[in-house]
């Protein structure tokens, strides 16, 4: 799904993708079915190198046994043909919900943004005036040839520049087109020398995608949604809810603040502590406990209509 120019993945893709072992001959270790699997969903999704964190979160749910024990021990396992493709459907399902629980959001470069300036000359215009305005820091009328890679830079990802730590060949187009060194040039000029660069760059995303993720948070309500059918809400959760709550917010119903000293300590443990063993707490914790489930679906609902989407750079 996309939103507002940038592409969200959370495993729709995936689960409609069907993927198969190449030919095999005789056995695969589970270090070699790995980047079988690692290569085969990265090309359902866009070319995105997934990231490591990712991958391990998906393995641990396919593989018995937590920890890099487990992952070393896989990873010199030799499978047979039907246990390495079911491995593999797996695994993909894995990443999938993965994916489902907390979605990655993207942006994926392919050349179709900068064509788009290109095609239309008054914005192409437009766009090449603003960057030398940018590049201009002198107020000179004239820039340095070797500004145009600022200028890239500064078009940046929402332009359609990947970054040239993510394609190199920037580097290979700006010389290939005489954009180095010390010489000056004019508005026309640098509107000139830029649209051919914009154009080969435009070419190359097209034949190689380049996938960018953003540092943004997708609250969706996935994980509300596993909390109201986990069997984790019982008496003890609750209290501990409660708990949380007048520890935070108790100065405001004239309690001592929580972190004052040890004697408030004793002074919550023994509290709860008795209100854990009266048998009328049981039952408005089951009253709690309903309503509070039905809170949470409620948000989950919202949620996956409409997911927050949260930058965490901001």
């Amino acid at each position: 799904m996309s939103e507002s120019g940038l592409t969200v993945l959370d495993g729709t893709h995936l689960r409609s993708f069907n993927p198969s072992l190449p030919e095999l001959n005789g056995s695969v270790s589970g270090a070699q079915l790995l980047e079988i699997a690692d290569s085969k969903a990265s090309t359902s999704l866009f070319g995105l190198s997934l990231p490591q964190n990712l991958k391990a979160s998906a393995l641990s749910r396919v593989i018995a046994g937590p920890g890099d024990h487990a992952d070393v021990t896989f990873r010199q396992t030799e499978l047979d043909k039907d246990k390495a493709s079911k491995f593999l459907s797996d695994y993909i399902s894995a990443i999938a919900d993965e994916l489902k629980d907390d979605p990655l959001v993207v942006s994926i470069l392919d050349g179709n943004t900068l064509k788009m300036f290109l095609e239309d000359e008054d914005d192409y215009a437009m766009l090449a005036e603003n960057l030398f305005t940018d590049m201009d820091i002198e107020d000179k009328g004239k820039i340095c040839k070797n500004e145009l890679r600022n200028a890239l830079v500064h078009m940046g990802v929402e332009m359609g520049i990947p970054p040239f730590s993510e394609f190199p060949l920037l580097n290979d187009i700006l010389k290939k087109h005489g954009a180095e060194g010390e010489e000056e040039l004019g508005q026309a000029q640098f509107a000139e020398l830029l649209q051919p660069i914009l154009q080969e760059t435009a070419d190359a995303l097209s034949e190689n995608h380049v996938v960018i993720i953003h540092n943004v948070k997708v609250v969706n309500g996935s994980k509300l949604r596993k909390e109201t059918k986990s069997g984790k809400d019982g008496l003890q959760k609750t209290t501990e809810l409660i708990r949380s709550f007048f520890e935070k917010h108790g100065k405001d119903f004239g309690l001592p603040p929580s972190e004052s000293n040890d004697a408030v300590i004793l002074l919550y443990d023994a509290v709860f502590s008795e209100v854990e063993n009266e048998e009328s707490v049981v039952k408005a914790d089951n009253e709690f406990r309903e309503y509070m489930k039905d809170v949470l679906k409620k948000f989950a609902e919202q949620l996956e209509d409409n997911p927050i989407y949260c930058d965490l750079d901001d």
